[in-house]
């Protein structure tokens, strides 16, 4: 089996944005915002890896930025795209950041919902980078009741947020589901960036950045993303009443107040 991005492609207008989706989810989940940004606007929204159609030769190996950026600048060439920006929820953000560090010059501007890979959140370094713990979570792929319980145990003992801890329980309620955490979590465990090199990058034009945040979001907690985003020249930030999961809707409900807002 050959590695393929899959992607399906919006509208038909002259300026380009590549859209990366969130864990759990598939390229369908831009429908609704390619709509928004309107006819001037061509999306390809790609499936992320172990999602969708997507595949990777080897499914269990470790994806690394070499290759996703040789994947990508493939799918440029293919396309005659020159300059393009970039669209991305939470995982998927790993993707669009991974595209900055390969072909800086070439974005024109970035939106980022509730991005993950900015700053390492505590769970999931502790479930990737110890190889022991790769192997707990191997396992409860076919045996959760332990994990489970483990989860049960800091939710009673106010360890972790309750939000969290639903978030964890419905992700792992299925065999299905707790293999898709499971490659998604080891296998793009070698997408880490340094946020101060991607500072740069972004500040040389300047490239516009635009965060989309949850006031409530337990998962990508906007607290955490500050440093980062006060390091940008050219950052602005929206911060809607609103959780993780269902965030990609609230942008797009909150965009289609304010339309003075959509730009690309």
């Amino acid at each position: 089996m050959k590695t393929f991005l899959h992607f399906r492609t919006y509208g038909a207008g002259p300026r380009t944005v590549l859209a990366f989706h969130g864990y759990g989810q598939s390229e369908g989940h831009w429908r609704g915002m390619a709509a928004i940004l309107g006819p001037d606007v061509t999306l390809y929204a790609f499936d992320l890896f172990y999602h969708g159609s997507s595949k990777l030769a080897k499914a269990d190996s470790p994806l690394r930025k070499k290759r996703l950026g040789e994947l990508l600048g493939q799918f440029l060439a293919e396309h005659h795209i020159d300059t393009f920006g970039l669209l991305a929820f939470s995982m998927g953000a790993k993707f669009a950041l991974t595209a900055v560090e390969q072909f800086p010059e070439r974005v024109e501007k970035l939106w980022l919902i509730a991005p993950d890979g900015i700053k390492t959140q505590f769970w999931y370094a502790l479930a990737t980078y110890p190889p022991w713990m790769r192997g707990v979570l191997g396992r409860a792929v076919l045996r959760p009741q332990r994990l489970l319980r483990f989860i049960d145990t800091l939710a009673q003992r106010r360890l972790v947020d309750s939000g969290l801890v639903r978030f964890a329980q419905w992700q792992l309620d299925s065999r299905e589901k707790r293999l898709r955490v499971y490659r998604s979590w080891v296998g793009f465990r070698h997408l880490v960036f340094d946020t101060k090199r991607l500072a740069f990058l972004l500040n040389q034009r300047p490239t516009p950045v635009t965060f989309f945040l949850g006031k409530y979001d337990r998962v990508i907690p906007h607290a955490g993303l500050q440093e980062f985003i006060t390091a940008l020249k050219n950052a602005h930030t929206v911060l809607l009443e609103a959780g993780h999961a269902g965030l990609i809707y609230d942008v797009g409900a909150y965009l289609r107040r304010h339309p003075e807002e959509v730009k690309w």
